[in-house]
């Protein structure tokens, strides 16, 4: 058998202990936040039915899908008319009745309705998953990437997004970020503007383009909306929007005035002013992070009200989270009238920044505490009975798995970076006394056994 050179798939990762321990550090932050507020944790199939999935990101959404082929020989069982038609569209559902899921919002949604005999409303739930997305790779931007989620189903309360705002701003500053900006908007006070420049039916075209400002720039939107259908009038009455500057209060006291013939419009401006009442009542220390931006449009169809989207200025880089208000989702399931809510981490993209920060703990690198080392066949049992004491104590050990010279295990513990080393032979099992070595020092001492899992027990820092 020929010799195939081992490639990683385009946009996808190995992740190396290292890695693993920083990502779980990012995980773990994530979670404990999480659970401050209530959430609990579930999870959802890797792939789900592609009809569950399809229609709900929008068109250009839907394009990046990935599809899975069915099992068996499912060419067959296409007719040569739908062959001959060239077309994806009329193809695919007859041969990839499966897809890997595009996000964790869409799959909760099926979850709830399934399962809302069980579940308490309001329910609140959090889930970080892999997702899969047929995207350009690039940097920031993977085919394969985690989320991490937290959505509210069942209540209609504005306190939920309030409340999101302070998740984000808890989590993120827990992971040592200082500068970054949670960008507010709404979709009501999107579709007002829509409705006042005459456009209603085109509020989908509008969102997408207008969500491209900052890839495209505003030349970039305008060219896009003309293609849609907006006159030089209409793009004329949207440009004062789009540009729109200054603090909060004076871009919403702008909006009212300009959305002042608009209900829906003016809907969404208040349904901003709550949020941000609710968030100064909580937490007024978050209202400085807390940004209304008028272009901000989350181009997924669900999304109904609330949006929101948090980018840091440390590092240049995408968003690093992102979610909004879906109140006809779960209808699309049979289950109709139950709003819902959510945010979602990009941990992936978080991960690049705390790297490039140099924000990861130093603890996070921390696995094996006391490499325990061996000689010879006659101290091998002592060692073995040491190692499991060891262990019992909460102290993560390993035993050099086989009879080796000092210089060889001590480069092992060193490329690990385990901070102790214990020295068992002749001398120490008769004397009673252990030898331990702190590796980044050199210092050794001998002890007794208890002495020894008191020390190591109580040594905050190891290293």
């Amino acid at each position: 058998m020929a010799q195939i050179k081992p490639s990683l798939a385009k946009g996808t990762r190995d992740f190396s202990p290292l890695e693993m321990e920083r990502r779980n550090y990012i995980f773990n932050t994530i979670k404990d936040v999480f659970r401050k507020y209530g959430y609990q944790e579930i999870q959802t199939p890797s792939f789900e039915n592609l009809q569950t999935l399809t229609g709900k990101y929008g068109e250009e959404g839907d394009k990046l899908i990935f599809k899975i082929l069915n099992s068996g020989d499912f060419i067959s069982k296409i007719s040569a008319e739908k062959f001959a038609t060239l077309h994806s569209n009329s193809i695919t559902p007859l041969i990839a009745e499966k897809a890997l899921r595009y996000d964790l919002t869409v799959p909760f949604a099926r979850y709830v309705v399934m399962h809302q005999n069980e579940i308490t409303l309001p329910f609140k739930r959090f889930q970080i998953q892999p997702v899969w997305r047929a995207d350009r790779p690039q940097r920031g931007r993977y085919r394969e990437f985690y989320q991490c989620d937290a959505d509210v189903v069942g209540s209609e309360s504005l306190l939920n997004e309030a409340e999101f705002i302070l998740v984000y701003q808890e989590a993120l500053s827990s992971l040592g970020l200082k500068d970054f900006v949670i960008k507010l908007n709404n979709r009501k006070l999107l579709a007002g503007i829509a409705d006042i420049i005459g456009k209603p039916e085109l509020l989908i075209d509008m969102t997408v383009a207008i969500d491209k400002l900052d890839k495209i720039g505003l030349v970039g939107v305008k060219q896009e909306l003309a293609a849609k259908g907006f006159s030089t009038e209409e793009l004329a009455m949207l440009d004062p929007i789009i540009t729109l500057s200054g603090s909060n209060v004076d871009k919403l006291a702008t909006l009212k005035e300009v959305l002042k013939s608009s209900e829906m419009g003016q809907k969404g401006i208040e349904e901003i002013e709550m949020v941000l009442a609710y968030a100064q009542k909580l937490d007024a220390n978050a209202l400085p992070y807390i940004e209304v931006d008028i272009t901000l449009a989350r181009g997924l169809n669900y999304y109904t009200g609330s949006i929101f989207e948090v980018k840091t200025n440390e590092v240049s880089m995408g968003s690093i989270g992102g979610g909004g208000r879906y109140d006809d989702l779960t209808g699309m399931f049979g289950l109709p009238g139950l709003t819902g809510v959510g945010i979602s981490f990009g941990a992936d993209r978080i991960y690049d920044v705390l790297l490039e920060l140099d924000l990861f703990p130093e603890s996070t690198t921390k696995t094996t505490q006391v490499l325990v080392t061996n000689f010879d066949q006659s101290t091998e049992d002592y060692a073995l009975s040491l190692l499991q004491t060891l262990r019992k104590n909460g102290i993560a050990s390993e035993l050099y798995p086989v009879a080796a010279k000092l210089k060889k295990q001590l480069t092992y513990a060193d490329q690990k970076k385990i901070p102790y080393v214990i020295f068992i032979g002749a001398e120490e099992l008769s004397s009673g006394m252990l030898t331990i070595k702190k590796m980044i020092t050199g210092e050794q001492e001998k002890m007794a056994a208890d002495d020894l899992f008191s020390y190591l027990i109580n040594t905050a820092d190891p290293n």
